[in-house]
């Protein structure tokens, strides 16, 4: 493997047009996102000067996410999914629109700024499932992996840079102009979305002719668990991705941390966060070197692992650099770790059940690391901060291996070469399917439980 070939794959953006309209469009909105979460957290501490307020922003994100988020999976299996996504980034833009309104009249009443932060949380969740199912549609199977890295560059630069552009604008220009910020973003998002080609769900399963006079398959009221346990690959990535981020999510003991070893110096904990961000950038950026890889599986297990011993290591590194080299090292195999599973698990759901796979996806992505900093914070009240992080961290390779070693399909999987036409591979997907959906269980896949 060249050099060039270790570096971020842009092929993605040479070859599709969508594509490379849907990554600037989300790109640009992710940076909005960044910026409008800055100007919320202070606005709200000016308003309350009360932390338990500025923790009810989280409640005010999360609860709309975990509940709207199945919901919007069922809805992206049933409708075209680029008018979905349209509909909801235009509700976003509407209530980017309410947030500058309510900055631009001085608005005093937190709970009228919680509810728009829940409408547009909400809005997101609906059409985050159907979006995430874009790549794979738009291009080749051997170009997903590196068209996820690339959307999680953009990410993890937003996150470096939107902060400190918020800091910038809310300092000049105070809180409308960065809310106007988030407003354009999202204008250029819908714009993108509006470019696409149509979305419909392959419905090849469905347009079989009826059998002995038996009635016509209906598309399945419920599936997306199904598929999930009985495809070893799938509960296998998702088991990975939950022993990863309950066992060991770092981010709520960062404080304590931070006061036992660092005598509580506010730059101490904001490099910690950094710290992780870099790691996930320099990760993206070199992503070729797996991109390229055919075992995902396989790459996503090392990642995981990997991603629980260097937070072992932060749990027991004294000096400051050395702090900082593990956190670098758990965010750039974080970002394997993800780039990896989503490309997995898109390739490997027959398209008819994306939108649902995906929905769980997105509600684990979410409540995964919520739980996990729960679960640090508690044990860290039990024990202590390096105690809670060792533990956490080795319980998470540890299952990380234990899932590699009881399922064969995900180690050995690898993912489809780039030669295949679109319709050969929505027939096999369709194939598959109907394997799937006859109520007798499939004994092979029965074997194996999905648990760590």
């Amino acid at each position: 493997m060249t050099w060039r070939e270790r570096l971020i794959d842009v092929r993605p953006l040479r070859t599709s047009r969508p594509f490379r309209d849907l990554w600037i469009g989300s790109s640009l909105a992710s940076l909005g996102q960044q910026v409008a979460g800055v100007a919320v957290l202070l606005q709200v501490w000016d308003l309350t000067r009360s932390p338990l307020w500025t923790g009810a922003i989280g409640l005010a994100t999360a609860v709309p996410l975990l509940v709207l988020g199945l919901v919007g999976g069922s809805l992206a299996d049933a409708v075209d999914r680029r008018n979905l996504v349209r509909a909801t980034t235009a509700g976003q833009v509407l209530v980017a629109m309410g947030l500058v309104a309510q900055a631009a009249v001085d608005n005093r009443s937190v709970p009228l700024l919680l509810t728009l932060i829940a409408a547009q949380s909400g809005c997101a969740a609906l059409g985050a499932p159907a979006k995430r199912t874009f790549p794979v549609r738009l291009l080749p199977a051997d170009q997903v992996a590196a068209g996820l890295a690339l959307q999680n560059v953009a990410f993890q630069a937003s996150m470096l840079a939107g902060p400190a552009l918020a800091g910038l604008v809310l300092a000049q220009w105070h809180y409308p102009a960065a809310y106007a910020i988030q407003a354009l973003a999202g204008v250029a998002s819908l714009i993108a979305v509006m470019r696409l080609p149509a979305m419909a769900v392959s419905r090849a399963v469905d347009e079989r002719p009826p059998v002995d006079g038996a009635p016509r398959p209906r598309g399945p009221a419920r599936g997306g668990w199904r598929i999930i346990l009985r495809r070893p690959t799938l509960w296998g990535a998702f088991a990975t991705d939950l022993a990863a981020t309950l066992l060991a999510m770092p981010i709520a003991l960062f404080p304590l941390i931070n006061e036992i070893r660092f005598e509580g110096d506010p730059r101490t904990l904001g490099l910690f966060l950094s710290a992780i961000a870099v790691g996930g950038l320099g990760a993206g950026l070199l992503s070729g070197t797996v991109t390229r890889l055919h075992r995902g599986g396989l790459v996503q297990l090392v990642a995981a692992t990997l991603w629980g011993l260097a937070l072992a290591g932060f749990g027991l590194a004294g000096p400051l650099w050395l702090a900082l080299g593990c956190l670098v090292i758990a965010g750039a195999a974080d970002t394997v770790a993800v780039v990896t599973r989503s490309a997995l698990v898109q390739l490997e759901t027959p398209d008819r059940y994306r939108g649902r796979v995906s929905s769980v996806e997105h509600v684990i992505g979410v409540a995964g690391p919520e739980a996990g900093n729960f679960r640090g914070g508690l044990l860290a009240s039990l024990t202590s901060a390096p105690v809670a992080l060792v533990a956490g961290g080795l319980a998470a390779a540890l299952c990380v291996v234990a899932v590699g070693m009881v399922n064969r399909p995900l180690r050995d999987y690898r993912t489809p070469s780039g030669g295949e036409e679109r319709e050969e591979r929505e027939e096999r997907e369709g194939h598959e399917t109907r394997e799937v959906l006859p109520l007798p269980e499939v004994a092979h896949d029965r074997e194996m439980s999905p648990g760590c």
